[in-house]
């Protein structure tokens, strides 16, 4: 065992993969040389090759592009997008072609190809380059989004992710790229992509969160005097919506966390499955603990925007009176 953050759980899964499997291959802004713009992929050039770590123009739309034709000629991908604001210029070849290549060549192609993308705030950067955008990748039938919250399961669900015969955006939550440590294997294992994780078990109310979110769900849960489970989505589509069912029907008590705005963000498709799922088993409506419905603004507001263990706690006591 490793005691390992999560950028360098990531990197030893780009190692062992490329290692095991020749098919596959990084490219991006600065992967190569510099080792991206926060050393995920440091050290991969001199030991890999130019041929294998490629350094690319900044052309998003290029660079998911030339990933979707290698992979559709047998290749494995692993395009990296710089900051998640930029997949804007990229958003056609996503969705348009990588997530529907498979619908529309009857299964004749595939796309097994994963996308990496630092994302979300708290890091003091500037405009586009704080923003969580996975619901509205998750609402494109064709690909599956993921977002670990620990070194443990970056490594697991990236491994997972490339081996997977369909296109994966495997979102990084950069905020926790170096927060902490966590023991991990070194030998190489898999996390199962849409199976959710119990982080702690409780008997009266239910957090569920996904990211760099999950941090902040804990230190709310330590300053709580309640019993409450934390259910940690892991992958945010395909959802483990049974693990949320049995959470909330044991609790009856649901609150929701997540970075990105709270209108139309995923917790609104997580809060309306489980009035669909628990209607008779709920004590107090659903609560979401969001981001706000503005854009993410400068550093010197930004921990403003993010939920925090205040922000969690206060919904948490809401939810209990009620």
């Amino acid at each position: 065992m490793a005691n390992l953050t999560l950028v360098q759980a990531i990197n030893l899964a780009l190692v062992q993969e490329m290692e095991k499997d020749e098919r596959v291959m990084i490219l991006g802004e600065d992967v190569g040389l510099n080792g991206g713009v926060f050393r995920v992929t440091e050290g991969l050039f001199n030991r890999f090759g130019g041929d294998r770590v490629i350094d690319t123009p900044l052309a998003e739309s290029g660079i998911i592009g030339t990933s979707i034709g290698l992979a559709m000629s047998g290749q494995r991908p692993v395009p990296e997008i710089q900051f998640e604001g930029f997949l804007g210029p990229a958003y056609d070849q996503i969705c348009s072609h990588a997530a529907r290549m498979r619908t529309r060549t009857r299964s004749a192609f595939t796309v097994p190809m994963t996308i990496r993308v630092p994302v979300g705030g708290g890091i003091h950067a500037p405009e586009l380059h704080s923003d969580s955008p996975e619901a509205i990748y998750a609402h494109q039938p064709g690909l599956k989004v993921v977002m670990p919250a620990s070194p443990y399961d970056a490594k697991g669900l990236l491994i997972s992710a490339i081996r997977d015969p369909d296109p994966v955006i495997f979102f990084e939550p950069k905020r926790i790229y170096r927060a902490f440590r966590e023991e991990v294997p070194e030998d190489e294992y898999t996390v199962p992509i849409g199976k959710a994780r119990t982080v702690c078990e409780g008997e009266e109310l239910t957090i569920v969160s996904w990211g760099a979110s999950v941090v902040q769900c804990m230190q709310a849960i330590e300053r709580s005097n309640d019993s409450i489970e934390l259910i940690d989505l892991r992958t945010i589509y395909p959802i483990d919506m049974d693990a949320i069912e049995a959470s909330v029907k044991k609790t009856g008590r649901c609150v929701i966390v997540h970075e990105a705005p709270r209108t139309s963000g995923f917790g609104a498709e997580i809060a309306t499955q489980i009035m669909e799922r628990c209607f008779l088993h709920l004590e107090a409506p659903v609560q979401r603990v969001a981001g706000f419905d503005t854009i993410m603004p400068y550093y010197k507001l930004e921990t403003e925007y993010l939920p925090d263990a205040d922000r969690i706690e206060k919904a948490i006591n809401e939810i209990r009176a009620y």
